[in-house]
Order: structure tokens, then sequence, then C-alpha cells
């Protein structure tokens, strides 16, 4: 190794914890897999073991470092490889450019490889692999793996893979963790936050504050468990719907769900001089039997007239507009009508995330006259046919207020998400 073996002993000692330590000492096999909680230092110990593995690898075969995009595998995996207040005299070993298809690691050429939908297994057809680091595996797709697998043909070929737990019946956990002839050639170590002991114990409590329900159990604990059951579960309708909303100091958003055929529903949410968020008005049009349906012009101008009057507040215009992103031609109409419309951040999951850890802290609230989101929010579940095939989806029925609640929440939430009340 380039570095003494006394220096690289003491450094593990000196910044990593007794299980990222043992986890690095025992990844022997042909597959190994850190896998578990957000910040539980998974990620830090397989760069680490996979920096060991560099140097020793068979020339016969190519090196490859894959994550989901190049820039995530970069964010996640290579700027920390670099930084030398975390890996030490390592980070001098590393030469890479951030968007570039290559790295130099101890000399040797390493493929950099994005790997974020079904064509990309054609990256790695072909080639003859030493040694692979897989940054958050699940979200590889199944067939890349399985070429990966293939192509692992080398002499003594490894792969170092980490990720955060998913549904039970991902392929990575059903097919390979649990089944007896793959885990023969596997190494996986599991990770729960708080085996991360040099953590600040203060941002310990902010994770754990910040993951609630679903979420909690995953990147917190560390558990492979399924989405099933109610969405928002964690929703107090004694306690977080109101009747009186408190003094609003700053109109944050109105998210909107337009619907061509479906109905279009649209909220408007404020920050309270109680530093919590409220849901303060809806607006919603749906088709009915007696009803017709709506030009884009009629749907924007009806929006338009209800934030010129907004119940018990009058004339509102907030700082942002959300706009479903497939809406581009009614976000155009929007334009038109006087409104500066942009477009959602429609991370699905991680919007319901967001919302569900508001719920859990007791930062969201909604005012009672929203009857049509309340209705929603007691309604919305997740998808079971989903959760079978190994993926989180919410059912798509009676989502058009919850949609525009996560749109208009996400998108905005470096505008208010340092002004929030602490978590009780």
């Amino acid at each position: 190794m380039p570095t003494s073996t006394a220096r690289s002993t003491q450094f593990l000692l000196e910044r990593f914890s007794p299980k990222q330590i043992l986890s690095i000492a025992a990844a022997n096999r042909r597959i190994n897999l850190w896998e578990g909680a957000v910040s539980s230092g998974k990620t830090i110990a397989s760069a680490w073991a996979w920096m060991m593995f560099v140097p020793l690898a068979s020339t016969t075969g190519e090196l490859v470092m894959i994550g989901k995009t190049r820039d995530s595998l970069y964010r996640n995996v290579l700027q920390p490889l670099m930084n030398p207040e975390i890996f030490g005299e390592l980070a001098d070993q590393i030469d890479y450019t951030p968007g570039a298809t290559s790295a130099r690691i101890f000399g040797r050429l390493v493929h950099v490889i994005g790997a974020n939908d079904i064509k990309a297994e054609n990256k790695i057809r072909g080639m003859t692999c030493a040694g692979a680091y897989v940054d958050e595996a699940t979200l590889l797709p199944e067939n890349f793996w399985d070429m990966l697998l293939t192509r692992m043909r080398a002499p003594g070929a490894r792969i170092y893979a980490s990720t955060n737990p998913d549904s039970p019946t991902h392929w990575l956990k059903a097919k390979f963790i649990d089944d007896p002839i793959q885990r023969a050639s596997m190494k996986v170590f599991p990770f729960v936050l708080d085996d991360n002991v040099h953590l600040d114990p203060e941002y310990v409590a902010h994770i754990k504050a910040s993951n609630a329900g679903l979420f909690y159990k995953r990147f917190v604990l560390g558990q492979w468990v399924a989405a099933q059951g109610a969405i928002y579960d964690m929703f107090d309708s004694t306690t977080q719907v109101v009747d009186i909303l408190p003094m609003i100091r700053k109109w944050v958003s109105v998210g909107i769900d337009y619907g061509a055929t479906n109905p279009t529903h649209a909220v408007l949410v404020g920050l309270a001089d109680d530093r919590r968020l409220y849901v303060v008005s809806e607006h919603r049009y749906a088709k009915g039997s007696a009803s017709l349906s709506l030009t884009q012009a009629e749907a924007s101008r009806r929006i338009v007239q209800w934030l010129d009057n907004v119940p018990r507040h009058g004339r509102v215009r907030p700082q942002y507009v959300v706009v479903d992103p497939s809406a581009a031609s009614f976000k155009s109409q929007l334009l038109q009508d006087g409104l500066n419309p942009t477009a959602a951040d429609n991370e699905v999951i991680n919007g319901i995330r967001l919302v569900s850890n508001l719920l859990a802290n007791d930062q969201l609230r909604i005012h009672r006259s929203c009857r049509e989101l309340l209705k929603e929010m007691d309604s919305y579940t997740w998808d079971p046919k989903a959760a079978l095939d190994g993926h989180d989806a919410p059912l798509k029925q009676n989502d058009h207020g919850v949609d525009a609640l996560r749109y208009a929440l996400r998108t905005t939430r470096l505008l208010w998400q340092h002004q929030l009340r602490r978590a009780a």
C-alpha cells in the first residue's frame, strides 16, 4: 500500500467507527454490500474498502465506479474520497474532474459510469472487470446489476456497493441478500444511524426528527420495510386541522395540480408567526354530471379570481406559483393572466417524505375550509401492486390535492426550511 499499515490503522481508529472498521476488514467476498440508514457511515466505509482494493486488483481487467448518474457518484463518493479531512493521504491518490468519464486512482484508470435506465447495461457490455464500486445499488436497473456480475471475470474480481434499504421485495433484497445461493458469495454489512459514533448528537436528533413512519424505519433504523397502508398515517386531524389561523408572515406558494379531464386543485401555503406552515385555502374545480370541462383560459382565470379574494385574507400573491411540470401549456396561460408560474419539483417519494416529516414534527397545519384536501389526506395510500414489484408508489386516485401540496412544499423548501419551529 502507498501508505503504511501503521498510519492507515491509526487513521481508521481516529476517524472511523468500530462498525466501519470491522466491515472494512471483513470485505473479502465477490460482492461486498454496505446497507442501512442514512449518515450511518456505510458509504465512507465502502469507499475506504474500495480504495484498499484498487492497488491490488488484477491488471487483466478494468475498474469501474457506478452511480445512478456521474454527478450523484461524484457528490456521494468521489468528492468525499478527494477530501483529505475525510480520507487523509488517500485523497492524494485520486485524480478526477467532475463530469468526466474516467478517473485515476493510484494511477489505475477507473471508468466512471452513470446507470439511470435499462439501456445503461450497454455501457459495460463486453468489459472484463477486475473490480467495481456501486453507489446506491437499489437505484440501478436490475438488468445492469445482472450484466455487471457477468463482467466480473478477472481473477479475484470484487464488487463494493452501498445502498439505503428499500422495499423487502426489491430485487436486490429478494434475489441477492435473501437468497441463500447468492448470499454465499456476499458479505452484507447492515448499519443503523446510531452505529456512527462520530456524529454530533444534535445532528442525530435532527435526522431522527426529520424522518417519520416508513422513512424512519428505513433511513434511521435501516430496515427493509414495505410501503403499505395510509401514506400520511402520522396526520392528526385533532391538532393539525385548525379553525383559526395565526398571522401569516410570508405567503410562500400556491401548488397547482392541473387536470384537463381530472379535477384541477390548488392550495395556498403560508408561513405563520408561530413558525409553522399553513394550508390557508384551496381552490378546486371538478367536472360533475351537470358541469362542463373548463378551457385552460377559464381554469387559469378562476385561479386568479380565487387569489384575488382568498377567504379571510383578500388579494394574495405568493412568492411562488408552482405547477405540475407536465402542464406546460397551462403554465403559459397562467403567465398570460399575470401570474409567474414555476415547474414543480416532481420527485414523488421525496415530496411525500417531506410532507410526512412536516406533519410528524407538527410543522404543517391545514385550515378546516380545505375540505377536499383533508379528505385526500386520510385516503391517500401506497399502491400494493407497486410494493409487490419492489418499488414505492402512491395509489393514483384521489390525489390531486395532495399532489398540489407536495408541489407547493417540495419546490419551495429552501425558502422556508430554516424558519420553521424546531421539532418537539
